[in-house]
Formats: structure tokens, sequence, C-alpha cells
């Protein structure tokens, strides 16, 4: 009997590992699901440093020879360097709601001078402000009260301090973009968008023309841009595809 398949998932900017849970539930023992809570999330809040290189770190030392990668958002973003990091162990990669980050050098530093400032006032707040201001970000605009409520409970895991590290170590202007490096990539990809989520579904149009090995662009009827939030069932249709394909 061949050996359960593993799924490293990555979650996003404000969430923990605990977001998952209902991807984890609806794939059932199909898969040996690790979720791990970021450096400045959840219980890795107070982890020291907060920088991609502790990241790749933390996601090398997972004892699992060869796994599928799932990242959204901001775990998008460090899943595709984790990917290009770790080529022979990354066999298939998942990417919700993502971005290999900004080209223009400009804009970046416009971005990275936004995200200090919100990382300031992050910090001037309790969790439970911030999560409740966060909520109201266009891009997660739409989502049913369900989900609003338990996206606002997994907010609550994580502290002011250890977020705003997360945005200043992590942040869509603290990484370097991949633009050019997505042509590296040769592990089978699925890129998947919401319907409603207009940015990211021209970001995903064209990670899916730059990356040779993109096998999958799909935009979920109805949903926003956290796809796994909104529509898990979809997330664990593609994750069970892979498997019996594979």
């Amino acid at each position: 009997m061949s050996k359960t398949p593993a799924v490293v998932l990555l979650h996003g900017f404000t969430n923990s590992g605990a977001s998952w849970q209902p991807v984890i539930s609806g794939l059932g023992q199909r898969y040996r699901a690790l979720a791990p809570d970021i450096r400045g999330h959840g219980f890795a809040s107070g982890r020291v440093p907060v920088t991609l290189d502790a990241v790749l770190d933390d996601l090398t030392a997972i004892g699992e020879p060869r796994f599928t990668l799932v990242g959204y958002s901001q775990g998008g973003r460090i899943a595709l360097h984790a990917a290009l990091a770790m080529p022979t162990r990354v066999e298939r990669l998942v990417l919700i709601g993502a971005s290999p980050g900004l080209e223009d050098q400009a804009e970046r530093a416009e971005r990275r001078a936004a995200d200090e400032r919100l990382a300031a006032s992050i910090e001037t707040l309790t969790i439970e402000q911030f999560a409740t201001t966060w909520a109201q970000t266009p891009v997660l605009a739409g989502a049913s009260a369900e989900v609003a409520q338990a996206a606002h409970a997994d907010r609550l895991r994580s502290t002011p301090q250890g977020l705003a590290a997360a945005l200043r170590g992590l942040g869509t202007g603290a990484l370097e973009p991949l633009w050019s490096e997505l042509r590296e990539l040769r592990m089978p990809t699925s890129i998947i968008v919401g319907e409603r989520d207009e940015k990211f579904k021209a970001i995903g149009r064209e990670m899916a023309r730059r990356i040779p090995s993109a096998d999958r662009f799909l935009v979920v009827p109805g949903a926003g841009h956290a796809v796994h939030l909104e529509r898990p069932d979809v997330v664990v249709a593609e994750l069970v595809r892979r498997t019996a394909d594979s």
C-alpha cells in the first residue's frame, strides 16, 4: 500500500494554520496535512527573526522528504520562494490568491513605506481592534457572515507585535519579486483565484502564462480572495484530483 501523501498549507497575513481546518477536514485521510503557524502569527507570534530565510528554514525542517505545497496570499508568495529553494522536495504547488511580488522598484518602495506605516499603526492597537479594522480591507469584502466570523476568530490567535513583524519581514514590499524566476518552476502548478478577486485574477493569469509547468488556472465562481475559506471544497477537490492523477 502506498504511503499517504503529505501536504503543507501556508496561511496568509493575519491568519494562522488553524484557518486551513475546513480544507483539512475535507481531505480526511487522503493526505497527511501540516498547517504550520508562520512566524509572526498564531503560536509563532513571538518567534524571531521574522524573515524569509528563517521561514524557509522552518519549512526545510519539516520532516517530509516530498510534499504538495499550498499557499494562500502572503503564504502563496512564501510558497513560491520555497518551491524555488527546494525544487526536489516540493512535488506539486497550489497557489491561492497569490502574487510573485512587485516588479517595479518604485512601486515596491512605495509599498514598503506603506507597510511600515501600517505596521507602526498595528503596534498601537489591541488585536481585537486590528482584527476588526483588517476585516474591512477591500480585497476581503463580500465574504459571508460565517466566513467573516471564522476569519476574525482566527486573527485573534495572533498579536499586534507579531503581525507588525510579519508585515515588515514578509510583506509585499519586503520580499524580492519572483516574476523572472517563475520560468524555473518545474513541478505541476495549480493557480486558484476567486471570481470577485479582479486584481489577483489578472496576476494569476500572468503567472499561469509564465510558469512552464502550470497546468491549471481555476477561477472559482462567486468566491473572493480567500477561496480556501469561502470554498474549501474547491481546494479539496483540486488536491484530490492531483492525488488521483499522480
